[in-house]
């Protein structure tokens, strides 16, 4: 659906972004992760042939960004970080008026503007002024608009900037959906959990270079050089964790608090020994459990020393 190969854009000295290379299919949901002028923007609008690359390629659904434009712009919906609004409208007009520009017209265009209200739950306000709704209503809104031609690709750049964080969760909830009705969609964020639990991959970006793009549980299982383990006994916690140190596959063992941290050796995924020991010994499991990784914290590790 989405193809980009080494897509390159230069203001003078700056390289915004440099060769951007990726490869969405139908349904995939791809967070692009980085801080603010990492490039992300400027790799959305070169997809939506909003702003020509000095190098590269890139498909949307087969046709190319250099002899397709107009085509590509039929497929893709464009969800700026900040767009106008006019003051004079009501919501159901304002969409009205921009499903006339994508040439919807007769009955179709109500029923349209009507069911993308619904979709993005704003169909309480459609007789609102656009310029009295909050900050979270009006990304809402925007997110109808741009739906309004159904578009097979959606670029979404920061929908949840600046919001509270209700409107936040009501943003990663429309993102699922979206995903679940196999749209292609590209959200930026440049904050790391907003988008672990919506996306299937997710891209890391920094001064214009990718430094990570796979499926989210690649990225963890990347990241991860070693199984961290987290027990607890009901007594006796300093002799678990001594027998625990003298196990085969355990690299090290650390006490937090009452609780054992255990590091595994690298490449050991089976640690079934270890409660199987703790309880022929006498000890009573409170705790047996993986160390869960988020996306943040494989962030930080998979980027260590390349952001230089």
């Amino acid at each position: 659906m989405i193809e980009t190969k080494k897509l390159t854009k230069r203001y003078g000295n700056l390289v915004a972004a440099n060769e951007i290379t990726i490869s969405l299919k139908e349904g995939d949901v791809f967070g692009f992760i980085g801080p603010n002028g990492s490039g992300k923007t400027t790799t959305m609008r070169m997809i939506a042939t909003l702003l020509n690359p000095d190098y590269g390629e890139c498909y949307v659904c087969g046709k190319s960004i250099y002899t397709d434009p107009q085509e590509i712009r039929r497929l893709v919906g464009y969800m700026p970080d900040r767009f106008g609004v006019y003051d004079d409208m009501t919501i159901i007009e304002y969409l009205e008026f921009f499903a006339a520009t994508y040439r919807i017209n007769g009955p179709a265009r109500r029923k349209i503007c009507e069911e993308k209200l619904e979709l993005v739950d704003m169909s309480f306000k459609r007789d609102a002024m656009v310029n009295q709704l909050s900050l979270g209503q009006t990304q809402r809104v925007g997110l109808a608009r741009t739906l309004l031609h159904d578009p097979q690709v959606l670029l979404l750049d920061e929908p949840a900037g600046g919001l509270d964080p209700r409107a936040r969760i009501e943003m990663r909830q429309l993102l699922k959906r979206l995903g679940d009705m196999k749209k292609t969609v590209i959200v930026s964020s440049h904050i790391l959990p907003e988008l672990a639990d919506v996306c299937t991959r997710v891209g890391m970006i920094e001064k214009g270079i990718m430094l990570v793009d796979d499926y989210v549980a690649d990225v963890m299982k990347k990241s991860r050089e070693a199984i961290i383990l987290q027990i607890e006994v009901t007594t006796n916690h300093e002799k678990a964790a001594a027998l625990i140190g003298q196990m085969s596959d355990v690299a090290n063992v650390e006490m937090v608090g009452t609780r054992i941290d255990v590091t595994l050796k690298k490449g050991v995924e089976d640690y079934s020994s270890i409660p199987s020991a703790l309880i022929e010994s006498g000890f009573k499991l409170k705790l047996f459990r993986e160390e869960e990784l988020n996306l943040e914290t494989a962030f930080m590790m998979l980027t260590k020393g390349k952001q230089q």
